[in-house]
């Protein structure tokens, strides 16, 4: 059986862990978690500890000291994921924005033919918003169409945070090249795939606001997104 590895990048998640874990590992024997704690001070972390032995061999966690970014979380788990033999490697919130029972339709579309990511897309037919402010959702469009008009990449959610990645992919990205932490990070991870060749195969999900917790956006991490985008056009990725 392949299997896949869901990171789970958090700060001060304690009202959604132990349900997301609990959630998403209930779906499927060869799904794994890896959490990656920035050192939240509400006791996310102790939580997950709590949980390992309910969930011997599926549940996995990684303790950080302080805030370090979204994206050197995802890194630190994609090393772990390559190095322990995954085949499919995927991220996703803590907060339930995320669908756990969409795991398995990304994990499908990945295994596609030339493809190297799949997106949970809330830009194509089918997917949509729900509890999201007019505000937020004109951020998120305007990133996205700018993003293409820049980069030229047939992605219409370029800053989605929903992705599963096949093994080889990230086996052949140079992660050291990865150079934003915030928004950006997931701009440059579709634009660093799309570069080496595969097909980014992009699949409908609702994305719900978060109920528990609160948001991590903000100015600093918007204005990475718009000044990083026309820097990663002129970078070389190959």
């Amino acid at each position: 059986m392949e299997r896949l590895l869901i990171i789970i990048p958090t700060y001060n998640e304690i009202e959604n862990i132990e349900s997301i874990i609990n959630v998403t590992l209930a779906i499927a024997q060869h799904y794994h978690i890896l959490v990656v704690d920035d050192g939240s001070p509400d006791g996310t972390a102790a939580k997950v500890k709590s949980m390992m032995s309910q969930h011997q061999g599926r549940l996995f966690i990684i303790e950080r000291e302080g805030k370090l970014g979204l994206g050197t979380a995802y890194i630190r788990g994609f090393k772990y994921g390559l190095k322990e033999g995954f085949d499919y490697i995927m991220e996703m919130d803590a907060d339930f924005s995320h669908n756990p029972n969409d795991v398995s339709r990304l994990l499908e579309a990945v295994k596609g033919d030339g493809v190297g990511m799949a997106v949970g897309s809330r830009y194509m037919r089918g997917g949509g918003f729900r509890n999201w402010s007019k505000y937020r959702l004109m951020l998120s469009y305007g990133a996205s169409i700018y993003t293409r008009l820049i980069t030229w990449m047939p992605v219409k959610d370029a800053t989605a945070g929903f992705v599963v990645y096949k093994r080889e992919v990230l086996e052949k990205m140079d992660l050291s090249k990865i150079e934003f932490v915030g928004y950006a990070f997931q701009i440059e991870m579709k634009y660093y795939c799309h570069c080496l060749g595969y097909k980014i195969q992009e699949v409908p999900i609702i994305f719900v606001d978060r109920e528990l917790g609160t948001s991590k956006m903000n100015s600093s991490i918007i204005k990475e997104a718009i000044l990083g985008v026309i820097k990663m056009r002129f970078r070389n990725y190959n």
